[in-house]
């Protein structure tokens, strides 16, 4: 499976102007984002969640091929309106969109000082993503009485062209965040640690996919910040901190790809020359790598043939 590379915008302070601030100039990094080998890009803007659908919907509309990580909350507005509203956004993208649920306004570092609290948040998001999947299916109208919503006669009428199947992105360490993750998610996003750690990290999300059946099913991401000398290190963004010549970093990267990591987030790269430069010397030389690691592999059967041409040759 090819590797997948997520444009990330950079958050360095909270008072910092957004990526999306001047519209007319996002516009020309979008197509840059575009040209520079992104599949996706994260909407993730401080002014929170409906400002986030304005700017999903505005990038959908400015670019052909990118693919929208909308960052969404349970608890802001009601599952019904936001399973229609969702469901418009992704009609409106030809199937462009995915969904990042995030924990907030509790964040999962959280688990350990505040566990009832963690806990509620994470009961809600899993009763949220059970309504809005099946608001996204039903054929006719249903009533829902549950621990954090009521719902009478709950239906979208216009489903999107994935109808339940949109993408849904989650992340987290504890063991509650992970139970509900290996219920709903499709793609994982993983902390930055060791390889060690990571592939630890993986390990336990699979088990609590399997316990859904959904193993096989699940995909990971990571966070990656590829550093330059002249920008700061210090970010409010947890990612893997990666520093050097293009190849050294291409090179890092290709050992994460091989625990089978299928997507890397790129955190942070919001200058025009800046994504430029990331599109055709690190993703690049990290693709062709890839392709020559998988070109080297003998196929299934190959050794087979060579094996039987190799007797006939002795006979």
């Amino acid at each position: 499976m090819p590797i997948e590379f997520t444009h990330v915008p950079g958050k360095i302070h909270a008072a910092d102007a957004s990526f999306f601030y001047d519209f007319v100039e996002t516009a020309t990094k979008l197509s840059l984002i575009e040209d520079a080998g992104f599949r996706k890009i994260v909407i993730d803007d401080q002014a929170g969640l409906l400002t986030n659908m304005d700017l999903a919907a505005q990038t959908l509309d400015r670019t052909s091929s990118l693919e929208v990580v909308l960052t969404h909350w349970a608890g802001v507005i009601e599952p019904t309106v936001a399973a229609r509203q969702l469901a418009a956004l992704d009609a409106r993208s030809g199937g462009r969109l995915s969904l990042r649920m995030l924990s907030e306004p509790l964040s999962d570092d959280d688990a350990e000082a505040r566990p009832a609290g963690h806990t509620v948040v994470w009961q809600r998001i899993d009763e949220y993503l059970v309504l809005l999947k099946r608001l996204w299916s039903n054929d006719r109208p249903f009533d829902h009485e549950g621990t954090f919503y009521s719902i009478k006669g709950g239906y979208v009428p216009r489903k999107g062209p994935h109808g339940a199947d949109v993408t849904i992105r989650m992340g987290g360490q504890s063991g509650t965040a992970l139970r509900v993750a290996g219920r709903h998610a499709d793609v994982f996003e993983l902390a930055p640690g060791s390889l060690a750690e990571i592939r630890q990290s993986m390990e336990r999300v699979r088990g609590a996919a399997a316990e859904h059946g959904r193993a096989g099913k699940l995909r990971f991401a990571l966070p990656v910040r590829i550093r330059s000398e002249d920008k700061p290190a210090a970010s409010c963004q947890k990612a893997l901190e990666l520093a050097g010549p293009p190849a050294q970093v291409a090179l890092s990267l290709l050992s994460y790809a091989a625990l089978g990591i299928n997507e890397f987030m790129i955190v942070g790269i919001d200058r025009p020359r800046e994504i430029a430069t990331a599109g055709r010397e690190a993703i690049a030389l990290l693709r062709n790598s890839l392709a020559r690691r998988e070109a080297d592999v003998p196929q299934p059967g190959a050794f087979a043939s060579r094996a039987t041409q190799g007797a006939r040759a002795g006979c």
